[in-house]
C-alpha cells in the first residue's frame, strides 16, 4: 500500500491516469488489475474504457450479455445532449454538451468499483469534429477535471487518440509496449504527444516479455521514459481473454508485479514537495 501521505491526497484531489499503446499490447490487462489494486487498498475507483472495442468488460469476467452498451452507441441520448437530429449529419451542435450527471446514471459497478463504458467512433473518416466526437470528449474530460475518484482510462489503440487532446489534465500517461519495433515507436510517439500536450509525468511498463535480453533492448529505445515494470509473458491472461475470465485471478505474480509498478508511478506523480506538505 502507498505511504499514509499519498493515500490521503488521493482522496481528496483523486488521481488520473490514462493507460496507452499499440493494439494488443496489455493496456486493458494493466487497466483492469490496477482498478482492482486500487480499489483493495481503500480508493473510490472509476475505470473508464474509451476504447473502440471496449474489452474492459471482459477483463473485469463480465458477461457479454451483462455488458453495459457503450455510450457513443446511445444515439438518442447523444442527440439529447448535443442538440441535434438523432439522424442529422453536417447540422450545429452544441461543443460543450452537459455530461455530468451520466457517469451516475450509466456506470456499471463490479469489484469494488465503478465501470463506465464510453466506446469510440470507428467509422471511416469520423474524428471529433461531429456530434458523437465532441459527446465522447465532453464526457472523457468531465471525468479527468471534475471528478474526485481515482480516474483509469482505458485509451484507444495507438498515437492517434493523443491527436485529439482529450486526456489533457491527467496526472500520468502509461504506455505499456511489448517486444517489437512497432509497440516501440507507437511508445516513443505517444510520449512525444503527450509531452506536447503538456502531460508532466509519462512511463512505460514493458508487457510479454519472453528472454530477458529484451527488456534492456526496449529501455535503451525509450530513453528517459521511466519503465515502472517488466512483466513475462502469461500463457494464464492469454487463457483468461479466450474464456472471457477476470484477469485480476490469473495470478499473485501479475498482481504483485503491477502493485509494485502502481506504486512506483505514485511516487512518481507527487513530488518530494508535496510529500513534505502532506505529512506536516
Amino acid at each position: 500500500m502507498p505511504p499514509v501521505n499519498l493515500v490521503r491526497y488521493s482522496f481528496a484531489m483523486g488521481i488520473k491516469i490514462a493507460i496507452g499503446g499499440k493494439g494488443g499490447v496489455g493496456k486493458t490487462t494493466v487497466c483492469a488489475v490496477w482498478a482492482r489494486i486500487f480499489a483493495e487498498d481503500g480508493f473510490d475507483v472509476l475505470a473508464v474504457d474509451a476504447d473502440p472495442n471496449t474489452n474492459l468488460c471482459a477483463a473485469f469476467g463480465i458477461p457479454s450479455e451483462q455488458s453495459p452498451e457503450p455510450l457513443v452507441k446511445m444515439k438518442q441520448l447523444i442527440a439529447e445532449r448535443t442538440g441535434t437530429g438523432k439522424d442529422t449529419i453536417g447540422a450545429y451542435f452544441r461543443l460543450n454538451p452537459k455530461v455530468s450527471d451520466l457517469p451516475e446514471k450509466y456506470w456499471l459497478k463490479v469489484d469494488g468499483l465503478k465501470l463506465l463504458v464510453l466506446g469510440g467512433i470507428t467509422q471511416a473518416g469520423a474524428g471529433c469534429a461531429c456530434p458523437e466526437g465532441t459527446f465522447l470528449k465532453a464526457l472523457l474530460t468531465n471525468s479527468i477535471l471534475q471528478r474526485q475518484e481515482v480516474v483509469l482510462v482505458d485509451l484507444a489503440a495507438g498515437p492517434e487518440f493523443m491527436g485529439r487532446a482529450s486526456v489533457q489534465g491527467i496526472d500520468a500517461l502509461v504506455v505499456v509496449v511489448e517486444p517489437g519495433s512497432r509497440s516501440i515507436e507507437t511508445a516513443i510517439n505517444i510520449a512525444r504527444m503527450a509531452k506536447g500536450l503538456g502531460i508532466k509525468q509519462v512511463a512505460a511498463i514493458v508487457n510479454k516479455i519472453t528472454d530477458a535480453g529484451q527488456v534492456e533492448t526496449i529501455k535503451s529505445q525509450l530513453a528517459d521514459m521511466p519503465v515502472l515494470a517488466d512483466i513475462r509473458y502469461y500463457p494464464a491472461v492469454q487463457e483468461a481473454d479466450l474464456q472471457r475470465k477476470a484477469v485480476f485471478q490469473t495470478g499473485p505474480e501479475l498482481v504483485n508485479k503491477l502493485r509494485q509498478a502502481k506504486d512506483q508511478l505514485l511516487n512518481l506523480v507527487f513530488s518530494k514537495a508535496e510529500k513534505r506538505q502532506l505529512t506536516t
